[in-house]
Protein backbone atom coordinates (compact mmCIF):
# COMPACT_ATOMS: atom_id res chain seq x y z
CA UNK A 1 0.00 0.00 0.00
CA UNK A 2 1.33 3.32 -1.13
CA UNK A 3 2.26 5.86 1.94
CA UNK A 4 -0.03 8.80 1.64
CA UNK A 5 1.57 12.06 0.78
CA UNK A 6 0.21 14.83 2.21
CA UNK A 7 0.77 18.22 0.08
CA UNK A 8 -0.20 22.08 0.64
CA UNK A 9 -1.83 24.26 -2.52
CA UNK A 10 1.75 25.17 -2.97
CA UNK A 11 3.33 22.23 -3.12
CA UNK A 12 1.37 21.01 -5.31
CA UNK A 13 1.59 23.56 -7.93
CA UNK A 14 5.20 22.96 -7.41
CA UNK A 15 5.17 19.18 -8.45
CA UNK A 16 3.06 19.79 -11.29
CA UNK A 17 5.38 22.11 -12.85
CA UNK A 18 8.83 19.77 -11.89
CA UNK A 19 6.82 16.79 -13.40
CA UNK A 20 6.51 18.75 -16.48
CA UNK A 21 10.38 19.51 -16.34
CA UNK A 22 11.25 15.79 -15.95
CA UNK A 23 8.49 15.04 -18.75
CA UNK A 24 10.85 17.83 -21.22
CA UNK A 25 7.31 19.50 -21.84
CA UNK A 26 9.38 22.78 -19.90
CA UNK A 27 12.90 24.05 -19.89
CA UNK A 28 14.84 24.93 -16.40
CA UNK A 29 14.49 28.54 -17.19
CA UNK A 30 10.11 28.48 -17.97
CA UNK A 31 9.93 26.17 -14.36
CA UNK A 32 11.69 29.26 -12.60
CA UNK A 33 9.92 31.79 -14.05
CA UNK A 34 6.14 29.45 -13.38
CA UNK A 35 7.51 28.90 -9.48
CA UNK A 36 9.51 32.10 -9.19
CA UNK A 37 13.08 30.56 -7.96
CA UNK A 38 16.39 30.35 -10.10
CA UNK A 39 17.74 27.56 -12.06
CA UNK A 40 19.89 26.65 -9.62
CA UNK A 41 16.64 25.69 -7.12
CA UNK A 42 14.62 24.28 -9.71
CA UNK A 43 17.53 21.81 -10.70
CA UNK A 44 17.90 21.00 -6.64
CA UNK A 45 13.67 20.36 -6.89
CA UNK A 46 14.57 18.31 -9.81
CA UNK A 47 17.22 15.91 -8.43
CA UNK A 48 14.82 15.66 -5.05
CA UNK A 49 11.52 14.68 -7.35
CA UNK A 50 13.68 11.82 -9.45
CA UNK A 51 15.20 10.52 -6.23
CA UNK A 52 12.06 10.53 -3.61
CA UNK A 53 9.08 11.35 -6.13
CA UNK A 54 6.31 14.11 -4.74
CA UNK A 55 7.70 13.62 -1.33
CA UNK A 56 10.66 14.77 -2.12
CA UNK A 57 9.07 18.35 -2.81
CA UNK A 58 7.44 18.45 0.43
CA UNK A 59 8.53 20.62 3.42
CA UNK A 60 10.79 18.64 6.10
CA UNK A 61 9.86 20.60 8.39
CA UNK A 62 6.06 19.19 8.51
CA UNK A 63 6.85 16.17 10.50
CA UNK A 64 8.79 18.07 13.80
CA UNK A 65 7.78 19.31 16.63
CA UNK A 66 7.87 23.10 17.11
CA UNK A 67 11.13 24.21 18.83
CA UNK A 68 8.88 25.88 21.41
CA UNK A 69 6.66 23.37 22.11
CA UNK A 70 6.51 21.85 25.22
CA UNK A 71 7.64 17.92 26.56
CA UNK A 72 4.74 15.05 26.65
CA UNK A 73 5.65 14.64 29.77
CA UNK A 74 6.01 18.42 30.84
CA UNK A 75 2.11 18.88 29.00
CA UNK A 76 0.94 15.28 30.58
CA UNK A 77 1.87 16.44 34.58
CA UNK A 78 -0.01 19.43 33.31
CA UNK A 79 -3.35 17.53 32.17
CA UNK A 80 -2.86 15.07 35.34
CA UNK A 81 -2.73 18.29 37.57
CA UNK A 82 -5.87 19.80 35.81
CA UNK A 83 -7.98 16.69 35.75
CA UNK A 84 -7.71 15.60 39.46
CA UNK A 85 -7.46 18.99 41.01
CA UNK A 86 -8.96 21.88 38.57
CA UNK A 87 -11.66 19.51 36.29
CA UNK A 88 -14.36 21.94 36.14
CA UNK A 89 -12.03 25.02 36.18
CA UNK A 90 -12.01 27.18 33.00
CA UNK A 91 -8.18 27.87 31.51
CA UNK A 92 -7.68 31.22 32.86
CA UNK A 93 -8.52 30.22 36.73
CA UNK A 94 -6.32 27.17 35.74
CA UNK A 95 -3.57 29.00 34.94
CA UNK A 96 -4.06 30.92 37.85
CA UNK A 97 -3.75 28.03 39.99
CA UNK A 98 -1.24 26.49 38.06
CA UNK A 99 1.29 29.40 38.80
CA UNK A 100 0.16 30.29 42.08
CA UNK A 101 0.19 26.61 43.46
CA UNK A 102 2.65 24.34 41.11
CA UNK A 103 4.94 27.17 40.05
CA UNK A 104 4.16 26.01 36.59
CA UNK A 105 3.77 29.24 34.31
CA UNK A 106 2.56 29.09 31.26
CA UNK A 107 0.21 31.82 29.14
CA UNK A 108 -3.32 31.38 29.39
CA UNK A 109 -3.92 30.63 25.53
CA UNK A 110 -1.52 27.48 26.04
CA UNK A 111 -3.20 26.21 29.38
CA UNK A 112 -6.30 26.91 27.10
CA UNK A 113 -5.02 24.77 24.06
CA UNK A 114 -3.51 21.93 26.18
CA UNK A 115 -7.08 21.64 27.75
CA UNK A 116 -8.99 21.29 24.57
CA UNK A 117 -6.35 18.89 22.86
CA UNK A 118 -7.05 16.53 26.18
CA UNK A 119 -10.55 17.18 26.07
CA UNK A 120 -11.34 19.02 29.28
CA UNK A 121 -12.75 22.41 27.72
CA UNK A 122 -14.95 22.82 25.14
CA UNK A 123 -14.76 26.07 23.08
CA UNK A 124 -17.28 28.30 22.68
CA UNK A 125 -17.55 27.37 18.71
CA UNK A 126 -17.52 23.91 19.48
CA UNK A 127 -20.44 23.73 22.15
CA UNK A 128 -24.09 22.76 20.98
CA UNK A 129 -25.90 25.49 20.88
CA UNK A 130 -29.94 25.21 22.00
CA UNK A 131 -32.13 24.23 19.14
CA UNK A 132 -35.13 26.39 19.99
CA UNK A 133 -37.48 24.82 18.06
CA UNK A 134 -40.56 26.82 16.43
CA UNK A 135 -44.15 26.97 18.12
CA UNK A 136 -47.80 26.89 16.13
CA UNK A 137 -49.24 29.53 16.27
CA UNK A 138 -52.56 29.68 18.67
CA UNK A 139 -55.83 28.84 16.46
CA UNK A 140 -58.48 31.80 17.55
CA UNK A 141 -57.87 35.16 18.02
CA UNK A 142 -57.73 36.47 21.40
CA UNK A 143 -56.78 32.82 23.25
CA UNK A 144 -53.01 33.90 23.85
CA UNK A 145 -52.04 37.76 24.19
CA UNK A 146 -48.15 37.83 24.55
CA UNK A 147 -46.96 41.02 26.49
CA UNK A 148 -43.60 42.79 26.80
CA UNK A 149 -42.38 45.80 27.89
CA UNK A 150 -39.75 47.71 25.08
CA UNK A 151 -36.93 50.33 27.06
CA UNK A 152 -35.83 52.49 23.99
CA UNK A 153 -34.83 55.82 23.02
CA UNK A 154 -38.44 56.37 21.21
CA UNK A 155 -38.09 59.66 21.04
CA UNK A 156 -34.83 59.89 20.37
CA UNK A 157 -33.11 62.54 21.80
CA UNK A 158 -36.33 64.89 21.29
CA UNK A 159 -37.89 63.90 24.30
CA UNK A 160 -37.20 61.77 27.82
CA UNK A 161 -36.73 58.06 27.91
CA UNK A 162 -39.60 55.41 28.35
CA UNK A 163 -40.87 52.44 28.35
CA UNK A 164 -43.63 50.83 25.47
CA UNK A 165 -45.55 48.00 26.88
CA UNK A 166 -46.93 45.82 23.84
CA UNK A 167 -49.64 43.38 23.84
CA UNK A 168 -50.16 41.42 20.72
CA UNK A 169 -52.12 38.69 19.82
CA UNK A 170 -50.55 35.10 19.12
CA UNK A 171 -52.54 33.70 16.65
CA UNK A 172 -52.93 36.96 14.47
CA UNK A 173 -49.61 38.90 15.18
CA UNK A 174 -51.96 41.89 15.71
CA UNK A 175 -51.37 44.79 18.07
CA UNK A 176 -53.61 44.60 20.59
CA UNK A 177 -52.33 47.45 23.07
CA UNK A 178 -49.59 50.17 22.92
CA UNK A 179 -48.92 52.59 25.41
CA UNK A 180 -45.77 54.55 26.57
CA UNK A 181 -44.72 54.82 29.99
CA UNK A 182 -42.52 56.34 31.99
CA UNK A 183 -40.96 52.44 33.49
CA UNK A 184 -42.54 49.10 34.04
CA UNK A 185 -44.30 48.74 37.42
CA UNK A 186 -47.26 46.93 38.43
CA UNK A 187 -49.72 50.43 37.94
CA UNK A 188 -48.44 50.98 34.73
CA UNK A 189 -49.40 47.41 33.20
CA UNK A 190 -52.51 47.80 35.86
CA UNK A 191 -53.43 50.76 33.25
CA UNK A 192 -52.57 49.22 30.36
CA UNK A 193 -54.54 45.98 31.02
CA UNK A 194 -57.48 48.06 31.78
CA UNK A 195 -57.70 49.78 28.36
CA UNK A 196 -57.11 46.41 26.72
CA UNK A 197 -59.80 45.06 28.41
CA UNK A 198 -62.22 47.86 27.97
CA UNK A 199 -61.29 47.75 24.09
CA UNK A 200 -61.61 44.06 23.21
CA UNK A 201 -62.86 42.11 26.32
CA UNK A 202 -60.77 39.46 28.72
CA UNK A 203 -58.46 36.68 26.47
CA UNK A 204 -58.32 33.53 27.94
CA UNK A 205 -54.71 34.07 28.51
CA UNK A 206 -51.67 36.10 29.11
CA UNK A 207 -48.30 35.12 27.84
CA UNK A 208 -44.92 36.95 29.85
CA UNK A 209 -41.35 36.44 30.80
CA UNK A 210 -40.29 36.13 34.45
CA UNK A 211 -40.49 39.72 35.04
CA UNK A 212 -41.69 40.42 38.73
CA UNK A 213 -44.83 41.98 37.71
CA UNK A 214 -46.06 38.88 36.58
CA UNK A 215 -44.18 36.55 38.88
CA UNK A 216 -42.90 36.23 41.97
CA UNK A 217 -38.88 34.75 41.65
CA UNK A 218 -38.00 34.60 45.22
CA UNK A 219 -37.52 30.56 45.94
CA UNK A 220 -38.54 31.10 49.54
CA UNK A 221 -40.78 33.68 49.80
CA UNK A 222 -42.39 35.33 53.22
CA UNK A 223 -46.24 36.02 53.83
CA UNK A 224 -48.26 36.35 51.16
CA UNK A 225 -50.35 34.31 48.92
CA UNK A 226 -47.42 33.06 46.31
CA UNK A 227 -49.09 35.82 43.87
CA UNK A 228 -48.35 39.11 42.73
CA UNK A 229 -50.78 42.43 42.86
CA UNK A 230 -50.97 41.52 38.41
CA UNK A 231 -51.58 38.19 39.26
CA UNK A 232 -53.92 39.03 41.53
CA UNK A 233 -56.06 40.94 39.69
CA UNK A 234 -56.08 38.84 36.47
CA UNK A 235 -57.40 36.08 38.64
CA UNK A 236 -60.20 38.05 39.96
CA UNK A 237 -61.47 38.29 36.36
CA UNK A 238 -60.58 34.59 35.36
CA UNK A 239 -57.70 35.55 33.33
CA UNK A 240 -54.61 33.41 33.53
CA UNK A 241 -50.75 34.27 33.16
CA UNK A 242 -48.39 32.42 31.86
CA UNK A 243 -45.00 32.86 31.98
CA UNK A 244 -42.27 31.93 29.19
CA UNK A 245 -38.73 30.20 29.95
CA UNK A 246 -36.91 31.91 27.57
CA UNK A 247 -36.94 35.03 25.71
CA UNK A 248 -37.67 32.67 22.39
CA UNK A 249 -40.76 31.53 23.87
CA UNK A 250 -42.49 34.50 23.23
CA UNK A 251 -40.72 35.82 20.07
CA UNK A 252 -43.75 36.98 18.44
CA UNK A 253 -43.73 40.10 20.70
CA UNK A 254 -39.99 40.55 20.82
CA UNK A 255 -39.90 40.08 16.96
CA UNK A 256 -42.55 42.79 17.20
CA UNK A 257 -40.27 44.73 19.53
CA UNK A 258 -38.02 45.53 16.80
CA UNK A 259 -40.23 46.39 14.20
CA UNK A 260 -41.77 49.32 16.58
CA UNK A 261 -37.82 49.90 17.13
CA UNK A 262 -37.65 50.78 13.62
CA UNK A 263 -41.12 52.20 11.97
CA UNK A 264 -42.38 53.68 15.19
CA UNK A 265 -39.77 55.74 16.17
CA UNK A 266 -39.40 57.12 12.61
CA UNK A 267 -43.10 58.04 11.74
CA UNK A 268 -43.16 59.44 14.99
CA UNK A 269 -39.99 61.74 14.06
CA UNK A 270 -41.79 62.65 11.00
CA UNK A 271 -44.48 63.84 12.77
CA UNK A 272 -42.51 65.55 15.40
CA UNK A 273 -43.59 63.93 18.50
CA UNK A 274 -41.47 64.09 21.57
CA UNK A 275 -43.46 63.10 24.13
CA UNK A 276 -45.15 60.34 26.56
CA UNK A 277 -48.54 61.83 26.03
CA UNK A 278 -48.38 62.86 22.31
CA UNK A 279 -46.97 59.71 21.65
CA UNK A 280 -49.62 57.81 23.32
CA UNK A 281 -52.10 59.65 21.01
CA UNK A 282 -50.99 58.57 17.83
CA UNK A 283 -50.27 54.51 18.67
CA UNK A 284 -54.34 54.14 18.31
CA UNK A 285 -53.56 55.18 14.49
CA UNK A 286 -49.96 53.53 14.12
CA UNK A 287 -52.19 50.32 15.00
CA UNK A 288 -54.32 50.21 12.75
CA UNK A 289 -51.74 50.79 9.85
CA UNK A 290 -49.69 48.60 11.37
CA UNK A 291 -52.17 45.53 11.89
CA UNK A 292 -53.25 45.68 7.96
CA UNK A 293 -49.64 45.56 6.56
CA UNK A 294 -48.60 42.62 9.54
CA UNK A 295 -51.59 41.15 10.76
CA UNK A 296 -52.43 37.38 9.45
CA UNK A 297 -55.67 35.62 9.63
CA UNK A 298 -56.75 33.18 12.21
CA UNK A 299 -56.85 29.66 11.64
CA UNK A 300 -60.25 29.77 13.58
CA UNK A 301 -62.50 32.73 12.75
CA UNK A 302 -63.71 32.49 16.73
CA UNK A 303 -63.32 35.17 18.76
CA UNK A 304 -61.80 34.09 22.50
CA UNK A 305 -62.03 37.35 23.74
CA UNK A 306 -64.91 37.47 26.66
CA UNK A 307 -67.48 40.56 27.51
CA UNK A 308 -66.76 41.98 30.85
CA UNK A 309 -69.16 40.56 33.23
CA UNK A 310 -71.28 43.81 35.50
CA UNK A 311 -69.94 42.90 38.46
CA UNK A 312 -66.74 43.10 37.46
CA UNK A 313 -65.62 46.70 38.18
CA UNK A 314 -62.15 47.28 36.59
CA UNK A 315 -60.77 50.01 39.03
CA UNK A 316 -61.48 48.00 42.36
CA UNK A 317 -59.86 45.17 40.51
CA UNK A 318 -56.90 46.91 38.59
CA UNK A 319 -55.51 48.27 42.42
CA UNK A 320 -52.89 47.68 44.98
CA UNK A 321 -54.45 45.25 47.79
CA UNK A 322 -52.98 44.09 50.96
CA UNK A 323 -54.79 42.22 53.97
CA UNK A 324 -54.79 44.14 57.39
CA UNK A 325 -55.02 43.26 60.77
CA UNK A 326 -56.89 45.68 63.00
CA UNK A 327 -55.58 46.43 66.51
CA UNK A 328 -57.20 46.57 70.09
CA UNK A 329 -57.36 50.30 69.11
CA UNK A 330 -59.05 50.26 66.06
CA UNK A 331 -56.10 50.80 63.79
CA UNK A 332 -54.10 49.35 60.81
CA UNK A 333 -50.68 50.23 59.53
CA UNK A 334 -49.53 50.32 55.83
CA UNK A 335 -46.59 51.57 54.09
CA UNK A 336 -45.25 53.30 56.81
CA UNK A 337 -48.72 54.98 57.64
CA UNK A 338 -50.79 54.93 60.78
CA UNK A 339 -54.15 54.56 59.85
CA UNK A 340 -56.82 55.22 62.96
CA UNK A 341 -60.86 53.66 61.96
CA UNK A 342 -64.12 55.55 62.89
CA UNK A 343 -65.27 54.02 66.55
CA UNK A 344 -68.39 52.75 65.87
CA UNK A 345 -70.09 49.77 66.86
CA UNK A 346 -70.10 47.90 63.48
CA UNK A 347 -66.14 48.89 63.61
CA UNK A 348 -65.82 47.47 67.15
CA UNK A 349 -66.62 43.86 65.77
CA UNK A 350 -63.66 44.15 63.81
CA UNK A 351 -61.06 44.28 66.19
CA UNK A 352 -58.69 41.23 65.60
CA UNK A 353 -60.18 40.70 62.05
CA UNK A 354 -58.64 41.16 58.69
CA UNK A 355 -59.38 44.38 56.34
CA UNK A 356 -58.26 45.10 53.00
CA UNK A 357 -56.59 48.01 52.22
CA UNK A 358 -57.29 49.34 48.70
CA UNK A 359 -54.54 51.54 47.01
CA UNK A 360 -55.13 53.61 43.71
CA UNK A 361 -53.40 54.97 40.76
CA UNK A 362 -53.86 58.71 41.92
CA UNK A 363 -52.58 57.66 45.83
CA UNK A 364 -56.24 57.60 47.17
CA UNK A 365 -56.78 54.75 50.16
CA UNK A 366 -60.21 52.87 50.70
CA UNK A 367 -60.30 50.46 53.88
CA UNK A 368 -62.87 48.06 53.45
CA UNK A 369 -63.96 44.62 55.35
CA UNK A 370 -65.95 42.46 52.56
CA UNK A 371 -68.55 44.74 50.98
CA UNK A 372 -68.52 47.70 53.65
CA UNK A 373 -66.43 51.04 53.35
CA UNK A 374 -65.15 51.84 56.43
CA UNK A 375 -64.19 55.39 57.64
CA UNK A 376 -60.79 56.34 58.91
CA UNK A 377 -58.40 59.38 59.72
CA UNK A 378 -54.93 59.26 59.18
CA UNK A 379 -52.85 59.46 62.28
CA UNK A 380 -49.38 59.71 60.94
CA UNK A 381 -47.38 59.12 58.02
CA UNK A 382 -43.50 57.90 58.04
CA UNK A 383 -43.20 59.92 54.43
CA UNK A 384 -42.89 63.05 56.82
CA UNK A 385 -39.48 61.24 58.69
CA UNK A 386 -37.17 60.15 55.67
CA UNK A 387 -33.61 59.14 57.13
CA UNK A 388 -30.30 58.54 55.36
CA UNK A 389 -30.47 55.20 53.76
CA UNK A 390 -34.14 54.65 54.47
CA UNK A 391 -35.83 51.86 52.58
CA UNK A 392 -38.92 52.71 50.24
CA UNK A 393 -40.74 50.54 48.38
CA UNK A 394 -41.02 50.32 44.53
CA UNK A 395 -44.51 51.99 44.04
CA UNK A 396 -44.10 54.81 47.03
CA UNK A 397 -41.10 55.81 45.44
CA UNK A 398 -42.79 58.57 43.26
CA UNK A 399 -44.14 60.01 46.79
CA UNK A 400 -41.23 59.98 48.44
CA UNK A 401 -38.87 61.41 45.97
CA UNK A 402 -41.70 64.58 45.36
CA UNK A 403 -41.20 65.09 49.26
CA UNK A 404 -37.46 65.50 49.25
CA UNK A 405 -37.60 67.78 46.50
CA UNK A 406 -40.22 69.80 48.55
CA UNK A 407 -37.93 69.70 51.88
CA UNK A 408 -35.19 70.59 49.56
CA UNK A 409 -36.68 73.55 47.61
CA UNK A 410 -37.48 74.37 51.05
CA UNK A 411 -34.18 74.69 52.70
CA UNK A 412 -33.13 76.18 50.03
CA UNK A 413 -35.50 79.36 50.45
CA UNK A 414 -34.89 79.58 54.09
CA UNK A 415 -30.95 79.12 53.57
CA UNK A 416 -30.61 82.02 51.10
CA UNK A 417 -33.13 84.34 53.78
CA UNK A 418 -30.82 83.40 56.30
CA UNK A 419 -27.04 84.05 54.19
CA UNK A 420 -26.51 88.06 54.48
CA UNK A 421 -25.43 89.67 51.15
CA UNK A 422 -21.94 90.20 50.92
CA UNK A 423 -21.10 94.02 51.21
CA UNK A 424 -20.03 95.69 48.02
Amino acid sequence: MKELVIMSKKELHRLEVIQKLAEKRLSQEQAGNQLQLSTRQIRRLLRSYEANGPEGLTTKLRKRTGNRSLPGKYVKQIIDLISNKYHDFGPTLAQEKLSELHNINLSIETVRKIMVEAGLWITRANKKKRAYQPRYRRDCFGELIQIDGSDHPWFEDRGPKCTLLVYIDDATSQLMELRFVPSESTFTYFEATKAYLKRHGKPVAFYSDKYSVFRINSKDPKGGDQITQFGRALNELNIDIICANTCQAKGRVERANKTLQDRLVKEMRLRGISTIEAGNKFLSEFMKSHNIKFGKPALNSRNAHRPLLSHEDLDEVFCWKEDRTVSLNLTIQYNKVLYILEDTVENRKLVRKRVTVYDYYDGSIKIRYGDRDISFVIHYDRLQQIDQGAIVENKRLGKVLEFIQTKQSAFNRNRSKSVPRRAI
